[in-house]
């Protein structure tokens, strides 16, 4: 049996900056659908914009992970070799019907290294990609959120000890295929709220019932990205089919060679 490496764990520390950045991502992707019709919230212009202070947030995260399991140099050029790898992969689909090859390697990564260095990984890897696209702007915060979730997502999947061979690359594949429509579901919500007044069918209206702006939401979605989204899923779920096996293998014997969880020992000269 292979030994699972936990190149980047979830301390109690990690976990609780973890766990808030989700719940405080849920809030800023949801609250078109989750504030309360008479609230200021419901009503304001300027709440995507608020959101955006996620950024900080996603960069504390990431420092709180590494001051808790002590991230050594070994374990570090390893989340910049696969963030540089994301980075590299998400231009080639050059934004053609949605397609981003980037989440194939995110999908990968997060199952062989684990939840933890799979929210890391994701979320470096698209900020470091919107540096190589030009693509920085308000949303980057909730692409990094998003990325972070679909990675750290395949880290919790069942069956990391015992699942391997087909079986665990079709869970992948199936799960790549799921992560990459969620990503887009979840991405839309950020930037709907824009287009209030600009289509009453289709476009947020602040203030009015949760119902009727989820039943403009789905227009929104079915109209818009979905022809994006559904290619996503298949090319997501054809890489994983095809290069999973072979990419998880090569990261985990990577990461079993440099021992990441081993402590240095220094000892004198001629022992």
């Amino acid at each position: 049996m292979t030994r699972r490496v936990a190149v980047v764990g979830l301390g109690p520390r990690s976990a609780a900056a973890l766990a808030l950045v989700s719940a405080v991502g849920v809030v800023a992707f949801g609250w078109p659908l989750l504030a309360d019709p008479g609230s200021g919230l419901a009503h304001s212009a300027d709440a995507p914009w608020l959101f955006a202070l996620l950024l900080p947030l996603l960069l504390g995260v990431v420092a709180a992970t590494i001051a808790d399991t002590g991230l050594g140099a070994k374990a570090v050029a390893m989340l910049g070799v696969l963030a540089a790898g994301g980075a590299a992969l998400r231009p080639l689909g050059a934004g053609a019907a949605g397609l981003q090859p980037m989440f194939f390697l995110m999908v990968v990564a997060g199952r062989a290294l684990g939840p933890g260095f799979g929210f890391v990984v994701g979320s470096v890897a698209m900020f470091a990609s919107a540096l190589l696209t030009g693509g920085v702007g308000p949303w980057l915060p909730f692409q990094m959120l998003a990325m972070g979730w679909v990675a750290m997502g395949a880290g919790l999947l069942p069956g990391g000890e015992r699942l391997r061979g087909r079986a665990e690359v079709a869970l992948l594949a199936a799960y790549g295929a799921v992560s990459s429509l969620g990503y887009g579901l979840v991405i839309n919500l950020q930037g709907w709220p824009y287009l209030a007044g600009l289509s009453t069918g289709v476009s947020f209206v602040p203030g009015d019932p949760a119902h009727e702006n989820l039943r403009r939401y789905v227009a929104y979605v079915l109209t818009t990205s979905l022809g994006w989204d559904v290619p996503r899923a298949l090319l997501t779920a054809g890489l994983v089919a095809v290069c999973g096996g072979t990419v998880l293998r090569a990261v985990r014997r990577a990461t079993r060679r440099a021992a990441f969880d081993v402590p240095a020992r220094f000892e004198a000269p001629g022992r």
